[in-house]
């Protein structure tokens, strides 16, 4: 999910902008995260822990984040699948894309709830404490046809989706290196979901290209994230289940970069325009492998690789900040944000080794 956005949306001006030092203080933080009580322990395997340990406080609080996010992840997919999977018309313009689409909505939906299903789990049983988001349930779900009518904690109503990831991965660009990648399309204030019944053709095809573009920007931005959350790890059994599980943040990616480059050509009619991707002779549709770019320092060979990868553009920290000013936080209250940014300040703070750029 971390990601760096190259723009400044009208998001990022909002009075729910975060104070990057206000969340440090300890009395912005009466709305901590709802820990789960420690009763009735997992019985870890003996043999895994013989052979790999416990974890440390900083490698929970890593993985404390993760699973925070995971289930943000968790709520956003949900929505999307049940709209993929439950209303005709949106159904069918995912499918304008490819045929798969609804398909693999809820194959990702279904590992994100694994993810954080499993590192609740986890941290129980290494006597740690999980986390729970469930006090912040109190965003509106759509009212089209198919949406379950349930409070939510994530808002696809109001997306500004970052496309830069589109044009770094099809160019050698790297933000690590301070490139700024172009937009390829611009989708601000704009929903990812049917909100409602009764969109003409451009309309719902719009709102699925735009959930489409919105699928990968936050799974390339969950690549990021696992990758420096990996390399702050401090045993080698938090590192094997951050490694693990970025790896299907990778695939997920794969498959969404793959998905979004076949978004047909439409104008909504009311100011959003998907342009003819396929015709785009610089930054190619069907690049879905990653460009070689910069890696590390500028004197060395380029490289195919993740990115942005360092702790300032993809950790814990700037994850939250990113998906504040990409709409998906919009409604919330001021105790949720402090409540992330307190769990992302615990993750990036679990340094092992030299300190990240």
């Amino acid at each position: 999910m971390a990601q760096h956005t190259e723009r400044n949306d009208s998001t990022s001006q909002d009075d729910r902008r975060l104070d990057r030092r206000s969340f440090l203080t300890k009395t912005a933080l009466a709305g901590t995260a709802t820990l789960i009580p420690m009763g009735g322990l997992l019985a870890a395997s003996s043999k895994w822990q013989g052979r790999e340990g416990h974890i440390s406080e900083g490698d929970a609080a890593i993985l404390r984040f993760l699973a925070a996010a995971e289930i943000l992840e968790t709520d956003a997919w949900q929505q999307y699948n049940e709209l993929a999977n439950g209303n005709p018309d949106y159904m069918a313009a995912l499918q304008n894309i490819d045929g798969d689409m609804p398909t693999y909505v809820s194959q990702n939906t279904e590992d994100e709830l694994t993810h954080f299903t499993f590192l609740n789990a986890f941290l129980r049983s290494q006597h740690k404490q999980p986390v729970s988001l469930e006090a912040f349930r109190t965003l509106p779900s759509s009212s089209a046809t198919g949406a379950q009518n349930t409070k939510r904690l994530t808002n696809l109503m109001h997306l500004n989706v970052d496309t830069s990831w589109y044009t770094r991965y099809r160019s050698d660009l790297n933000p690590d290196f301070g490139d700024m990648p172009p937009q390829i399309v611009t989708i601000t204030d704009r929903p990812g979901i049917p909100l409602h019944d009764g969109y003409t053709a451009n309309q719902i095809q719009a709102i699925a290209n735009t959930g489409a573009f919105h699928f990968a920007m936050i799974e390339q931005g969950g690549s990021s994230l696992y990758d420096v959350m990996a390399n702050n790890a401090e045993s080698s059994l938090a590192l094997r289940v951050i490694a693990s599980i970025g790896g299907t943040e990778v695939a997920h990616f794969n498959i969404w970069n793959d998905k979004a480059g076949d978004c047909p050509a439409v104008d909504s009619g009311d100011g959003l325009v998907f342009p003819d991707l396929h015709a785009n002779s610089t930054f190619i549709a069907n690049q879905v492998m990653p460009k070689p770019c910069k890696f590390i320092s500028a004197s060395l060979p380029v490289c195919s690789i993740i990115r942005p990868t360092s702790l300032r553009l993809a950790g814990a920290t700037a994850a939250v900040h990113f998906l504040t000013d990409t709409g998906l936080f919009h409604g919330q209250s001021r105790a949720f944000f402090n409540t992330m940014l307190e769990l992302a300040a615990a993750a990036d703070s679990a340094m092992h080794g030299p300190n990240q750029p």
